[in-house]
């Protein structure tokens, strides 16, 4: 089955873009990122940021453009039978257009990825298509806050996530 992601969601003066690699079936059912009830993502973000997390999805978007951060997947579309990314077919990864992103997006110095999925696809099907200026940006990979990633406890990851709020 062909699994198409999301549009990115970042405000125009964003400084920091967190990618994963492919929405879950839970987020593409639900149409957010993600939506999996045990995803630490938006749990971890509400620490980081100071935001309630029970703020609508609208809400924690806005939480997170307000200081900085963008959101966003590698992977435009690809063939993944499942919901894992060790399910993601590579020779069918269409990545998605980071040099117009960055382009659009002149603030980003920082590209963090949620877990070695993500940042291994960037460094496979992104990095080599881009100028040297959108190349160069700091990389940051970070614990998969999917509940699939359970061998890190959630206090642990938050301690990694904090890269985020130090990023140049």
């Amino acid at each position: 089955m062909i699994e198409q992601g999301f549009p990115y969601s970042a405000a125009a003066d964003a400084k920091v873009v967190i990618l994963g690699s492919m929405p879950g079936r839970k987020s593409l059912d639900e149409q957010q990122y993600y939506a999996h009830p045990r995803n630490a993502f938006w749990p971890i973000m509400a620490e980081l940021f100071a935001f309630s997390g029970k703020l609508t999805y609208p809400q924690r978007l806005a939480a997170l453009q307000s200081n900085g951060i963008a959101l966003w997947d590698v992977v435009q579309r690809c063939i993944r039978p499942g919901s894992l990314d060790s399910d993601i077919q590579h020779s069918s990864v269409v990545a998605n257009n980071f040099e117009a992103f960055f382009h659009t997006h002149p603030n980003i110095r920082t590209v963090c990825f949620n877990g070695q999925k993500s940042a291994d696809l960037y460094r496979k099907q992104v990095i080599r298509q881009l100028p040297d200026k959108y190349a160069k940006l700091s990389c940051y990979q970070l614990p998969s806050t999917s509940p699939a990633h359970a061998a890190i406890s959630f206090n642990n990851k938050l301690k990694q996530w904090q890269q985020v709020l130090t990023a140049p």
